[in-house]
């Protein structure tokens, strides 16, 4: 399988954590009220893999989702400019990687959660995805850059 984009999404662990993912199995991405965001949920295709971090208390890089499901309205709001896309677990890392550890890394240092902290949903370049698989010892098969 070929990734396509790489985007990382955020979510407070006691509001809907990696693990409520993994049981669900599937849910859809909502809640985001920042247009920049919305534009980073609008230009998700159905295959795009997700860094799934907790923010607030953890503030950790914990998993892999990816998107199955195109931007839609999201079901939450009427107002018409919000959207939601669909996503569903695909891999748990082999361990987390902390935001700590993210702004200490030369390559990570320049990703969205350190220069645009409040950010909720931002792309991830290829070579700070690669390099997050490698910080975290975790081995993704079936994906080719």
């Amino acid at each position: 399988m070929s990734v396509g984009n790489v985007w990382l999404i955020k979510s407070e662990p006691d509001k809907y954590s990696w693990d409520d993912l993994n049981r669900d199995g599937r849910t859809f991405w909502d809640g985001v009220r920042n247009y920049q965001a919305r534009n980073n949920l609008q230009a998700m295709q159905v295959g795009d893999l997700c860094l799934y971090y907790h923010s607030v208390a953890e503030k950790q890089i914990v998993g892999l989702a990816r998107v199955v499901r195109q931007a839609y309205q999201d079901p939450t709001t009427e107002d018409e400019r919000w959207r939601v896309v669909d996503v569903e677990p695909f891999a748990a890392l082999k361990r987390p990687l902390s935001l700590e550890a993210i702004k200490g890394d030369e390559v990570l240092r320049e990703m969205a959660i350190v220069r645009q902290s409040r950010l909720s949903v931002a792309p991830v370049t290829r070579e700070q995805f690669e390099r997050v698989l490698a910080l975290t010892g975790t081995q993704v098969t079936g994906v080719s850059a």
